[in-house]
């Protein structure tokens, strides 16, 4: 049975509109009854703009005063695992953007918290909730599409000078990492949501133009527990953007090419010689529905409805956070580097710039 969840948002810069536009699409299944933001002059105008009738200074006052289900976190990155564990710790449920920590030591940190509390953290990876993603992990669980072999990955964007002036972007301390932190990110989760465990990472990375402490650009070759092989291309110096994924099986070919959210006429199936069936298995399901932020925001709530750990979990964010350090740690140290071998005592552990970018 549905529920009506009391929600507030912290942090209401840019990513913060499509979370209010979300619930506001979810009608009687969320409530906006507060935000917070370290701007208050920013929080009462935000909270005006999208009908919340009360705006703080600091997520601490919010917990204090309001009765809140569940929390979207939408700050900088590197207030996302403190602001995370103490709505944890107040009981609140927290659905969370990208990147959920700066380090696999966060996450930890987080599972620790979450298993301390009765709440849960979810991440923020909406591609993973589009239709055809759905449909796609679905055919390729039934073996429909049969054996993985081959994959691409690209997220090629720009973002120019005036875009990392914004003090926060571009540093290890408060962003983490580069495009494959920030940007890549949710086409790789993708990625790996359909393929399965990753298995081993060789890969590069690079300041080409952007006076950044991170990398702007990085590449990596991926092996998978089922087989397949894949690249991945994360920059932000391509001056014509794309979002692009490639599925090689052995019956068909799937892809698709968007920017920033896809709809079911950005993908394609090329079924392979003798395997025509394919094309109208696909094309059954056939959707208008656009991947984004409300997507993800039904299933969270169904989750909660059926009491249970909303999606993406932190053990799932934790497999792709664990990639991600994977890349850095094989790129910086020009060796490849296996899944589980990045543990406490390993530099890429604790920050993901580890033992330091070859160009600091």
């Amino acid at each position: 049975m549905s529920r009506q969840y009391r929600t507030a948002i912290a942090g209401t810069g840019g990513i913060a509109a499509a979370h209010a536009a979300a619930l506001h699409a979810a009608g009687d299944r969320a409530t906006l009854v507060a935000v917070a933001d370290v701007d208050a002059a920013r929080a009462r105008e935000f909270a005006t703009q999208w009908g919340a009738p009360r705006s703080y200074d600091s997520l601490g006052r919010l917990l204090a005063e309001e009765s809140v289900d569940v929390l979207h976190l939408c700050t900088p990155p590197r207030h996302h695992t403190p602001l995370a564990l103490e709505a944890l710790a107040a009981g609140v449920t927290v659905l969370v953007e990208k990147p959920p920590a700066l380090s696999l030591a966060e996450m930890d940190a987080l599972i620790a918290g979450e298993a301390a509390s009765t709440a849960h953290v979810a991440t923020v990876f909406q591609h993973r909730f589009g239709p055809a993603a759905l449909r796609l992990r679905r055919m390729t669980a039934a073996g429909e599409l049969g054996k993985p072999l081959v994959a691409t990955c690209d997220t090629l964007w720009y973002r120019d000078d005036a875009y990392f002036a914004v003090p926060w972007r571009g540093s290890w301390d408060t962003e983490g990492g580069g495009p494959t932190m920030g940007h890549g990110i949710h086409q790789f989760d993708l990625l790996l949501s359909v393929l399965g465990p990753w298995q081993e990472v060789r890969a590069l990375a690079a300041r080409q133009a952007r006076d950044v402490q991170t990398e702007d650009v990085s590449l990596a070759l991926v092996s998978f527990a089922n087989g397949a092989v894949a690249t991945v291309v994360n920059s932000v110096v391509s001056p014509r953007q794309t979002s692009a994924l490639r599925f090689d099986y052995e019956r068909a070919t799937v892809e698709v090419k968007h920017l920033y959210g896809y709809t079911d006429a950005d993908w394609t199936v090329t079924p392979a010689p003798g395997h025509e069936e394919v094309l109208p298995r696909w094309q059954r399901e056939r959707s208008a529905v656009a991947s984004g932020h409300g997507c993800q925001l039904e299933a969270f709530h169904d989750a909660l409805d059926r009491g249970e750990p909303p999606p993406v979990t932190l053990a799932e964010s934790r497999d792709t956070m664990e990639f991600v350090a994977a890349l850095y740690a094989s790129a910086f140290t020009a060796a490849p580097v296996r899944r589980g071998e990045i543990g406490p005592d390993n530099p890429f552990y604790t920050t993901m710039e580890g033992v330091g970018a070859p160009w600091r």
